[in-house]
């Protein structure tokens, strides 16, 4: 068996068979990021400068644009310079700040989406206390709670890691993982801290998930009262339920595979259920909102106006 005190890098066995497309691989992956970036930075700009966007609603949706960017940017770029590489191979440094990306920007995103939730709870089921209970000084309490929590609770949880004694190298993955890392380490060391943080995650972004289907049931009772709710609903909240029905989708499947997933299944396969959470939603978020929300879609309809003429 390989020492990591020794050997300080990785190799990210994950991408071996895709090696016979690089070209073509490259060539997608390439434009794709590209698109995602240009999406969200378009958006993120739109709504600082347009000061009628400068509301609970338009910021919370530039914090989920900024978060995209964060997290893609954690992987995509180094991804591609492994597809132009013929050893695949990261810092031990690197793979550690990699999978600290990785999980905070996951769940960053469903903090998110809560406090998006609790946003459109406010706004369609207490319409007279909205501007009372969400002040900027609460919004902004919010965002940085969304962000400070996933970022304490992984910089703990890396941390950890990092005072394993790992006896192998070999990561099964495009990107690195914590808990990968955590299951590399040899058969005598001590991985308790690492599963109560881990399952102490689980129960707190669990939560989030319950404070959302707790704030959807009482929108979707309150607008089947009243036509004007549905309205509201279908043109704020829509949106914001097919990213977070995208988001859980596609990150349940992760973590299903990673807990129970079998070996035997093709690489490919596994690769593709691995990056689902950075090939759909960074790319549909922008996308949806741009097109449903008014507001955003009446400001790129300017813009394109304006650069017509």
């Amino acid at each position: 068996m390989d020492n990591v005190s020794v050997v300080r890098t990785f190799t990210l066995t994950g991408i071996n068979e895709t090696m016979d497309y690089r070209a073509a691989i490259f060539s997608l992956t390439l434009v794709y990021y590209c698109v995602i970036l240009f999406l969200n930075i378009s958006l993120i700009v739109i709504i600082v400068v347009d000061e009628n966007l400068h509301e609970p609603m338009y910021v919370l949706l530039c914090c989920v644009c900024i978060n995209a960017v964060y997290g893609t940017t954690g992987f995509y770029p180094k991804f591609l310079l492994d597809l132009l590489s013929f050893a695949q191979e990261i810092s031990y440094e690197w793979c550690l700040f990699q999978a600290f990306v990785m999980y905070s920007f996951a769940c960053g995103e469903l903090s998110i989406l809560a406090v998006m939730a609790y946003d459109r709870y406010l706004a369609i089921c207490r319409p007279l206390h909205y501007h009372s209970l969400m002040t900027k000084r609460r919004l902004s309490q919010l965002v940085s709670f969304s962000w400070l929590t996933p970022f304490c609770i992984f910089s703990v949880s890396i941390l950890l890691t990092s005072r394993l004694e790992l006896c192998r190298l070999k990561i099964k993955r495009l990107f690195c993982v914590n808990w990968i890392i955590v299951q590399l380490a040899c058969p005598d060391s001590d991985t308790l801290a690492n599963n109560v943080v881990s399952y102490a995650t689980i129960f707190i972004y669990v939560s989030h998930g319950f404070f959302i289907v707790w704030t959807y049931m009482h929108l979707i009772r309150v607008c089947a009262t009243s036509k004007d709710d549905r309205v509201k609903f279908m043109q704020t909240c829509v949106p914001h339920l097919v990213s977070l029905i995208t988001f859980l989708t596609v990150i349940v499947f992760d973590l299903m595979y990673m807990r129970f997933g079998s070996a035997d299944m093709p690489q490919s396969l596994q690769n593709f259920i691995a990056i689902e959470f950075l090939l759909f939603p960074p790319m549909m978020n922008p996308l949806i909102y741009g097109f449903k929300l008014t507001k955003i879609r009446n400001r790129i309809l300017s813009l394109v106006y304006l650069r017509g003429q």
